[in-house]
Order: structure tokens, then C-alpha cells, then sequence
């Protein structure tokens, strides 16, 4: 039987798909949190259990196990999607990628100066949060909007998104980082080089590939850089080379490429069972009249909000404009300002990485679920406001043809 994908509309159905179920999650992490089942699932969570002895060990939580573990495969998948769009998507060009690349630095530019305005001296190393895009909801609200949204604002968010992905990744791994093991780092670049001989000399089994990953995220791991870095760099090394399986046909171009075969067989994992675990395990925040108090008071809380609600839009809509006044990147078709500032409205939706990222900034328990709260209500805000503008913005455009 015939197997047909469509690499990029799958990707984009996928993510419309996840994004409800991982509000779903969300708001039952939520419930159970502030439940009578709260203290076991909390306790759930904290179980702990180690692996080794001595020099080679592993100390993990269920917690530890979501987001170093689970999580490594999301981000598997985030590498290859960057791969995929720098060699045959969005970003394959320098002319298509300029727009987006412009837009996600100015997006992610004054998000964090709106942080460090507000909260730089209750705690500066928030100031990564309100950076992150979460492409499933983003892309979702998009598909609900429907036709109020023209399809090149769509393809300049998903660019966008994608970059921003990578600007998280660079945040994780040279921010969020510490006490660095240069031992196991210097073991790390090791099988990076190992993987990248396997490729040269035509190794094809997925075995080796397979162990060298394991090793690469141990070494990770005990270097003190984040061990989901390691989905990242192994997505990354991924040829994007062609792949000849039975019964399976890319009906976009007709080409099969190592990422797509890859991509369509984890992506589905990855949006439906992955992030909403990490989304349940992550958001289980106590909701009570202090927390709220707390939320309400806390310079932490608004420098996310305001940097998603506010910087996001904002500095997306300006990096956009400026490019655009100085020509040196080209304005989405049939796009207006309204529809650029809605689309970065979509792309304040922080959620997941956002969350993820709050955890590696804040260490104090209190601050990481300050750092959510704020995440969540930024994130339903965003979504709001960039409806209203999408509508809007149709009506307006509707009343003058």
C-alpha cells in the first residue's frame, strides 16, 4: 500500500492539531495541581532514582526524565525542521530567509529589553523567557483564524518560528548553562566528529547513529550544558539527502529526503504525546489567592507578560517596517501592517519552550512558577488580541474593496 506525506503540510497539520491538545494538557496539569490529587501528583513528579555508581551516573526524576529525556526527542525534531527549512524550505535562501531573520531578532530583541526594564533587578536572568515561540500554537491559532490571515503570513510565521527556535537553542546553551565540564565537553565534540565520519564513510544503519546519540546526550549531560541540546545537534547532522522506501511518496516535489522520512515518522510523537506530557508535568502550578497576589506583584510576572503581550508584536512589527523602509528584505504578498502586528501577536504565544526556559532561568521554585503563571496568561492574551486584530484587520480591508 502507498504511502503519501506532504512534508510541509503535514508539519503545519500536525502543529494545528497539538496545539489543542496542548492546551488540554495544560489546563489538566492545572486541575490536578490544585486538586486533592495535587500532593500525589507532585510527589509523582519529585520521584527520584539513580542509574551508575560512582563516575558513570545518572540522577533523574519522572520530572527530570519529561524534560531531559522526552524532551531531547522534541528538540530531534525541532533540528530537523531547522535543517529541513535551511536546505529546501522557508530558509533555503538568503533572500527568503532575510525577512524572517530580521523579524525574529527584532522579536526576540525587545521581548528581553521589556524584561530587564521591568524585572532586570528582581532577577536579570528571566530576561530569556518571553524570547520563545511556540510554533504549535502559533501555527494553530493561524489555521483557526482561516481565511482572515493570507497564506504568506502564515509561511513568514512558520520562518519566523523556526529561527526563533534556533535563538532558544543558542539562549539554552550559552545562557542557561553552568559549571562546565570541560572533560565531558571535549568527549561531546568526540562523537560529534564520530557521527560526522559515520556520515562520510556511507554508515546508513541507524544502530550506530543511535548509540552515538545515547553517549552524546550522557556527555551532555554531565557537562552541564542542557542534555536536550543533544536532539538539536543530532537533528542537525541529519543528511538531507534522498531516501528510497517502498511504498512511500513525497507528493510535494516527489523527492524523499532522509528529514522527511525521519521528521514524518517522530513529529507525530513529538506534538501528541511529547508536549503534552511536558506540558502536564510543567505547568502543575497551585493557584491561591497569594500566588495570584504574589503573580500580581512580582516585577518577574509582568516582565514576561509585557515582553510576550507586548514586546513580541512590537518588535517583530518594527524589524519588519525598518527592513522594509530600507529595502533590504521583501514584504509579505498582499500583507498589511495590521496583519504583520496580529502574526506577531501569534508568535507572543511563549508556551513551551517559554515554560522550558523558565525552569533552566529561575532558580527558586517560587520564581519558576511566578515565571509560568505569567507564561500562560501572556500566552491566552496573545492569542486574543491576535484574533481581534486578524478580524479586524479582514473587516478593514473587506470595507474598502
Amino acid at each position: 500500500m502507498r504511502s503519501e506525506i506532504s512534508p510541509l503540510r503535514d508539519f503545519l497539520h500536525r502543529e494545528s492539531a497539538s496545539g489543542l491538545l496542548l492546551l488540554v494538557a495544560a489546563g489538566l496539569g492545572l486541575a490536578v495541581a490544585n486538586s486533592p490529587l495535587g500532593s500525589t501528583y507532585f510527589n509523582v513528579l519529585d520521584w527520584g532514582f539513580d542509574i551508575g555508581s560512582d563516575s558513570i551516573y545518572l540522577k533523574l526524576t519522572t520530572l527530570k526524565v519529561i524534560n531531559y529525556v522526552l524532551m531531547t526527542i522534541f528538540f530531534f525534531v525541532v533540528g530537523l525542521e531547522i535543517k529541513r527549512e535551511m536546505t529546501t524550505g522557508h530558509l533555503a535562501t538568503v533572500r527568503k530567509a532575510l525577512l524572517p531573520l530580521i523579524a525574529a531578532l527584532g522579536g526576540m530583541a525587545l521581548p528581553a529589553g521589556v524584561y530587564l526594564m521591568i524585572a532586570g533587578d528582581a532577577n536579570s536572568r528571566g530576561w530569556g523567557v518571553p524570547v520563545a515561540t511556540d510554533i504549535a500554537l502559533a501555527v494553530g491559532l493561524l489555521g483557526m483564524i482561516g481565511s482572515s490571515v493570507v497564506p504568506s503570513l502564515r509561511s513568514f510565521l512558520l520562518g519566523l518560528a523556526v529561527i526563533d527556535d534556533i535563538g532558544a537553542i543558542l539562549i539554552i546553551a550559552f545562557i542557561y548553562s553552568s559549571g562546565i565540564g570541560l572533560n565531558w565537553v571535549m568527549s561531546a565534540i568526540g562523537i560529534v566528529l564520530l557521527i560526522v565520519i559515520a556520515r562520510r564513510i556511507g554508515l546508513k544503519h541507524l544502530s550506530p547513529y543511535i548509540v552515538l546519540g545515547g553517549l552524546l546526550w550522557y556527555c551532555l549531560y554531565r557537562s552541564g550544558i542542557h542534555a536536550t541540546l543533544a536532539g538539536v545537534i543530532l537533528g542537525l547532522l541529519t543528511p538531507n539527502v534522498a531516501k528510497n522506501v517502498s511504498g512511500v511518496e513525497d507528493i510535494e516535489d516527489g523527492n524523499l529526503s532522509m528529514i522527511e522520512w525521519i521528521e514524518d515518522r517522530l513529529h507525530p510523537w513529538s506534538s501528541f504525546v511529547i508536549v503534552p506530557i511536558f506540558a502536564f508535568a510543567n505547568t502543575g502550578v497551585v493557584i491561591s489567592v497569594n500566588s495570584i497576589q504574589g503573580a500580581i506583584e512580582s516585577p518577574i510576572a509582568w516582565g514576561i507578560f509585557f515582553g510576550l503581550v507586548l514586546g513580541k508584536p512590537l518588535g517583530i512589527l518594527i524589524s519588519v517596517l525598518l527592513a522594509n523602509r530600507l529595502k533590504i528584505a521583501e514584504y509579505p504578498k498582499d500583507a498589511s501592517h495590521g496583519g504583520i502586528l496580529a502574526t506577531g501577536s501569534a508568535a507572543g504565544i511563549g508556551f513551551t519552550v517559554a515554560i522550558f526556559i523558565s525552569n533552566l532561568a529561575f532558580r527558586e521554585k517560587a520564581d519558576q512558577d511566578l515565571a509560568i503563571i505569567a507564561v500562560i496568561a501572556a500566552s491566552i492574551v496573545s492569542g486574543v488580541i491576535s484574533w481581534i486584530l486578524f478580524s479586524v484587520n479582514a473587516k478593514r480591508i473587506s470595507n474598502k474593496n
